[in-house]
């Protein structure tokens, strides 16, 4: 054990929300990791896997590990909630991404109908366009509130079009997004999360399925026509399935790429000479994008929990135990990756973690991936070089996410 690690104190570690590990979680997971991969959290009464192996065979492992948040000991904790907030817990509960065998096949099946990286590669034109009249006006602008003006609209736009929501709805969009993050991202310094999680779910379900029901009769080439009218073997989604599984899109396809492009860019500013080199050569947009997603990724962890005993990273899991397959730590573990804390786009091979792996691998990653490369190409063709106002950076207190509370850039075109 290192002089580091050797003064910490037990509960330094076992704080996942503490300022070290909300702020700095590189350095906080390297000491986790130091003490074990495979790390027994008191505090949160669970194993906290760091270790790039250690966190590839849990993701891997669908036969013993359960995604099911509501069942098992999650299921424990949200019994007393779930009666209070109805329709918050009844619409997360049919979310495909939180649920086991057969359920999360059947229903990711005919979501995919709808949403293949086929059918999104469609839309890249359209996507650049959008992105140069995002790009437009931030020249010659000075300080740019890069989040409200880049990161936050250019994603929300793109899931509304995508979805088929009306365009009026899109600023709501935003703040329902919000607050269901700080339920789906345990923002544990919330205390009134679940009822702001309530009031948003209630909301966006009342906004959404006259949509949906419109696009029963009039169809169109957006994702909520296509999960409406998704079919496997005489299968079909449930009016609420398609709502609740609208609502997943609309969270993660903003909340996600969001955070990306803002945590993208402090990686650029930290390696001015790789925002150089992308400059120079726009065909590195796709490797930049995944370095980007592996130095600095916009999720930081899932859970998951043992359905049956097991043994992983040396340690006997029991069943019912809890476990955080944090990925955010495995893409900074030199196990996986050479020189890990270095930022570079031309990084081959990267197999970075930040979709996760396996069946539960994201089913958004190829739009995500599209905007992402497309920002790049765009902002670096415009802009020489940059600045970042803040001289402290700050980020929301949550065990999932990856979320700078603000970023405000002046650019520069020469």
């Amino acid at each position: 054990m290192t002089d580091t690690i050797a003064h910490l104190d037990r509960s330094d570690l076992d704080d996942l929300l503490s300022h070290d590990a909300v702020n700095d979680p590189v350095t906080y997971y390297d000491n986790v990791r130091a003490v074990d991969p495979v790390y027994w959290n008191k505090r949160w009464n669970g194993w906290i896997l760091t270790g790039y192996p250690e966190v590839v065979a849990a993701y891997r492992d669908h036969a013993r590990l359960s995604s099911d948040r509501f069942a098992g000991p999650f299921g424990e904790d949200l019994s007393a909630a779930s009666s209070q907030y109805q329709n918050l817990f009844g619409f997360l509960s049919k979310f495909f991404v939180w649920k086991d065998q057969p359920y999360h096949a059947r229903v990711r099946s005919l979501v995919n109908k709808a949403f293949t990286p086929r059918s999104v590669e469609v839309i890249r034109p359209q996507v650049a366009e959008l992105i140069q009249s995002l790009v437009k006006p931030m020249i010659g602008a000075g300080e740019v509130d890069f989040i409200a003006q880049f990161a936050f609209t250019l994603p929300v736009i793109v899931i509304a079009e995508y979805l088929g929501v009306p365009e009026d709805g899109r600023e709501r969009m935003r703040r329902w997004a919000e607050d269901l993050g700080a339920v789906i991202f345990v923002s544990g310094h919330d205390e009134d999360r679940m009822a702001k999680g309530e009031a948003a779910m209630t909301e966006l379900v009342e906004f959404l399925r006259p949509i949906v029901r419109d696009k029963r009769t009039n169809p169109r080439s957006d994702l909520l026509t296509g999960m409406v009218r998704a079919e496997e073997r005489g299968d079909f989604l449930s009016e609420d399935e398609v709502i609740a599984n609208a609502v997943l899109m609309v969270f993660a396809g903003h909340e996600t790429t969001m955070n990306l492009l803002a945590n993208s860019m402090v990686a650029f500013s930290r390696f001015p000479q790789e925002w150089q080199r992308l400059r120079e050569d726009p065909s590195l947009a796709a490797s930049a994008t995944e370095e980007a997603l592996r130095y600095d990724g916009p999720i930081r962890a899932m859970a998951r929990w043992a359905k049956e005993p097991l043994e992983i990273g040396g340690h006997q899991i029991a069943q019912g135990d809890r476990m955080l397959l944090v990925q955010y730590a495995a893409n900074h573990d030199p196990a996986g990756f050479a020189d890990p804390e270095k930022f570079d786009i031309t990084r081959s091979p990267n197999r970075q973690l930040t979709f996760g792996q396996g069946i539960h691998t994201c089913l958004g990653a190829p739009l995500a991936r599209l905007e992402a490369q497309e920002a790049f190409k765009a902002l670096t063709a415009e802009f020489a070089r940059f600045d970042i106002t803040e001289t402290t950076l700050s980020y929301v207190p949550t065990v999932v996410s990856r979320s700078l509370r603000q970023l405000h850039i002046t650019f520069h075109t020469s």
